[in-house]
Parts: C-alpha cells; sequence; structure tokens
C-alpha cells in the first residue's frame, strides 16, 4: 500500500510541477492559457490528440464491456484512430489555417449568430458528460489501488481535485506538457499489466479454456454487432471534425503541417490501446466470473491490483493517468467554449485578456463542480461517451457541407441543422417518444438516427432559405 500511496503522490507533484513551470506562459493571455499561443508542434499534438482518446472510455470503460462481449470491446479505440486519421486527412489542416479557435466561431464566420449560440451550447453539453466519465473512471481506479484510503465516491472527488488543479493553473500548456508523461505512462502500464496478467492466468490458451463464449469473447469481431462496430466508426469520425477537444489541439498547432501530420501520428499510436485494455477485462472475467455486471467498471484496476504492488501501483497510476489527459483537455474545451463562444461574444465584448484569463479558470472551475455532479448519476462508461459524442454529428455535417459543397449553404442552415440534430437526440432517449418504435430500422444506434436527419435538414433549408453563406476563406501558412 505505501509503495502504491508513493506513486499516485509522485505523479500527482510531478503534473502540479509542470502546471506551476508553464503558468507563466499561460498566464499572457486567453491565447495562451486556451490555445498554448497556437505553438504546438507534431509531437504535441500527436501527444496531446493521444492523450484525449485514451481515457476512461479507452480504458477502464473498454475492460468494463470486455467483461461482457470480449475483444471485440477494443473496437472503440480502433474507431477513434480511424476517426484520428480522417480529421487528419480532411479537416485539421483546414481547421488551423481558418485560424479559428471553436467550431461555433467558424459557424459565425459563414453562418450567423444564433448558429455560433447554439453550437457552443450543444457542445458544452457534450463535453460536460465527457468530463463526467472521467471521475467515475479516477474514482474506480483510486478505489481500487487504495482501497483504505479511497471510496468510490471519495476517489471522484480526488480526481476532480485534480484534474481542476492542473487545468486551472496551466492552462493547455499544462495539459498539453503533462500528456508527455501520461501517453508514456499509460503505454508501459497497460502493455505490462496486459502481458503479466495473461500469465496469470496461465497463458492465453488456459484463459481462453476457461472463458464462457469463448469463441466469442477471444475473437476481437465476434463479441459485437458489425452495426455497433461501423456505428462507434462512424461516431468518431463525426467527432473528431468537430467535438471541441480535438477541434482545439488541431487550432493550437504552430501551422498546417503540424496540425495534420499530429492527427496521423495519433491515429497509428491510439489503435493498439483497445485491444490491450480489451485483454485485461478478459482477464478478469476468468479471475472474477461472480462478478455482476453493475460492477464491471472495477474489471481493469481489479486485475491490475493482482500484480505485485510495484507493477500494480505503476500500472493503475498509468489508467489514472489515462483519466487525467483526456478530462484536463476537456475542462480546456469547454472554458474555451464558454470564454470565445459566450462570455468574449455575447457577455463582454471588449473585456481585457487578464481578465479573459480570470473567466477562464472560473468556467474551469465551475464546470469541473457541475459535472463531478453528474458523474455520480452516470451509466455504463462506453455506452454513455457514444451518445455524448453522437450530438456532435450536426456540427460536423455542417462543416462538410461548408468545406466541400458552399454553393448549398444558407445563413440558417447551422441553427436548424444543430438544432435539429439536438432534438433527434432528445427523442431518441426519452421514454414514450415517437423515435423509440423506429429504433431497430437504425440497428438501435442513434448515430444511423442523426446522420439522415441532420442531412436532410440541411438540405431542406439550402431550398427554404435564399441566403448564402459567406465565401470560405482558408490562409496557408509558411510551414515550418
Amino acid at each position: 500500500m505505501s509503495i502504491q500511496l508513493f506513486i499516485v503522490c509522485a505523479y500527482i507533484a510531478l503534473l502540479f510541477g509542470i502546471s506551476f513551470w508553464v503558468k507563466k506562459r499561460a498566464d499572457a493571455g486567453s491565447t495562451a492559457f486556451l490555445l498554448a499561443s497556437r505553438k504546438l508542434t507534431t509531437i504535441l499534438v500527436a501527444v496531446n490528440v493521444t492523450g484525449l482518446a485514451v481515457g476512461a472510455a479507452s480504458t477502464v470503460g473498454v475492460a468494463q464491456r470486455a467483461f461482457g462481449v470480449g475483444l471485440s470491446a477494443g473496437w472503440y479505440n480502433g474507431a477513434w484512430s480511424i476517426g484520428a486519421i480522417v480529421m487528419g486527412l480532411v479537416a485539421a489542416g483546414k481547421l488551423r489555417s481558418m485560424k479559428v479557435s471553436t467550431i461555433p466561431e467558424f459557424f459565425e464566420n459563414y453562418y450567423d449568430t444564433k448558429g455560433r449560440l447554439i453550437g457552443a451550447i450543444g457542445l458544452i453539453i457534450i463535453m460536460g458528460v465527457i468530463t463526467s466519465l472521467q471521475y467515475m473512471a479516477g474514482g474506480a481506479i483510486l478505489s481500487s489501488l487504495l482501497p483504505n484510503i479511497f471510496t468510490f465516491k471519495t476517489g471522484m472527488i480526488m480526481s476532480a481535485v485534480v484534474f481542476i488543479g492542473i487545468t486551472l493553473i496551466g492552462g493547455l500548456w499544462s495539459s498539453g506538457l503533462s500528456n508527455i508523461v501520461s501517453v508514456t505512462l499509460i503505454y508501459v502500464g497497460i502493455i505490462y499489466s496486459a502481458t503479466q496478467s495473461v500469465a496469470n492466468v496461465g497463458g492465453w490458451d488456459a484463459m481462453v479454456a476457461k472463458l464462457p463464449n469463448a469463441e466469442i469473447m477471444a475473437s476481437p469481431i465476434a463479441g459485437l454487432p458489425l452495426a455497433v462496430i461501423i456505428g462507434n466508426i462512424i461516431v468518431m469520425i463525426t467527432q473528431t471534425i468537430t467535438a471541441q477537444g480535438p477541434v482545439q489541439f488541431a487550432c493550437a498547432a504552430k501551422n498546417v503541417k503540424a496540425a495534420r501530420n499530429g492527427y496521423l501520428l495519433a491515429g497509428l499510436m491510439i489503435f493498439p490501446v483497445g485491444f490491450i485494455c480489451a485483454v485485461v477485462g478478459v482477464v478478469a472475467k476468468v479471475m472474477f466470473p461472480e462478478m455482476p455486471m453493475s460492477q464491471a467498471a472495477l474489471a481493469m484496476p481489479k486485475v491490475i491490483m493482482s500484480l505485485d504492488p510495484l507493477a500494480g501501483g505503476v500500472t493503475l497510476a498509468a489508467m489514472w493517468a489515462a483519466d487525467v489527459s483526456t478530462a484536463c483537455a476537456i475542462l480546456m474545451g469547454t472554458a474555451t467554449l464558454f470564454t470565445q463562444d459566450i462570455y468574449k461574444r455575447f457577455i463582454n465584448p471588449g473585456v481585457a485578456e487578464a481578465k479573459a484569463v480570470v473567466i477562464s479558470r472560473v468556467t474551469v472551475v465551475a464546470v469541473g463542480l457541475v459535472t463531478l455532479w453528474f458523474a455520480f448519476n452516470a451509466a455504463g462508461i462506453v455506452r454513455t461517451m457514444i451518445a455524448g459524442l453522437s450530438m456532435t454529428t450536426a456540427l460536423t455535417c455542417v462543416f462538410f457541407f461548408t468545406i466541400w459543397a458552399p454553393g448549398i449553404c444558407r445563413r440558417s442552415s447551422a441553427f436548424w441543422t444543430t438544432l435539429v440534430g439536438i432534438i433527434g437526440m432528445v427523442l431518441w432517449y426519452m421514454p414514450g417518444s415517437p423515435i423509440q418504435g423506429l429504433k431497430p430500422a437504425f440497428a438501435n444506434e442513434v448515430i444511423y438516427f442523426e446522420w439522415p436527419i441532420c442531412i436532410a435538414t440541411f438540405l431542406l433549408v439550402s431550398v427554404l432559405d435564399k441566403e448564402r453563406i459567406k465565401e470560405v476563406v482558408m490562409v496557408e501558412e509558411e510551414e515550418e
């Protein structure tokens, strides 16, 4: 226990040390605090995107899902990887060349003010859902790592203190540089835990022999319907292009080349993580066959705690590092949305830079506390994450049409498409809504419902609204 406590405390101290080291840079203004002065290199973009992707859902959540469906749970990260590569190929460079900081800002540049407002509100809701999941994973990790010190709820509270504190002090510079440490720790930890835990149950063949429904649990594709896997891929392509976390790193890159290549590299780094974590979830099924699915979020922590104290402490610190990296990025994204798209745009357009930094920090604290409350009431990690990310469909739909078919874009397209997307999500999950009977026709996956209604709305507006959008302008910068 003393070894594990020391490892966690040392990791926390290192993160706060990095935060205080970069605080002076972050205090230079809102662009410095929120976008790291737009100076992220290819490597920093890559580790930040990887840190964002490899969070609660990609580690603890995947193991939780693998406890029930097997290795195919790893396709959550596979989908994230594909989304990052698509982002690098088609959108990251374009976003950086536009010199925007958020998708709602992009909306107003080419559409109208109400499009920006509803886009910001929708994204803030999405970011809140994702942040709450990081607290859940943090609570599961700390309560398993240090059961004599943390319960599940106090573990969530401690996670909130660290997430909020690091982000509050150093902004994107802090979370950005911390991800170099976190991503390294994540890879070392999960690779060791997977190989050692398989060895502890007698090796791969012995593990498979003990699995119920082994032909499904041990297959990388059999456990989930193909419609679910494809749906996850569509969700991830959708969200990487317009969710504020991924967009923020593209906008913070030092130039177009760094934005584009950073995402391509991140895609390669993200892919294997999910399947490695899924292995740990499958091991948990063998080691703890009587554990109910309601406690499956503890699958990975319980397996890792069966390792020797040093290895277990390092690996669970790695899991917590994954949680920290994602949570800090999401908190930064939410602060950017509120500061840039609501406060500076509608409440106090003439705000001084120093005060804008203060407002950003206050937003980090407020969002952190509200989402902590959400965390106490959330459901399964991956399921909730997929639902939240699906809300980006309308934003991505608008972005694609703006870049590749501006001739049919109208001034009100962003507003109406986003509004219909939000209403569609509400109806999909509202008990007793008329949409409930249609779910089987969409494979019970909300993303298959969201895309048709958003595209149909966009095309309908192009017929009814005759006012065209402004010309799309991108400024290519000299590559460094």
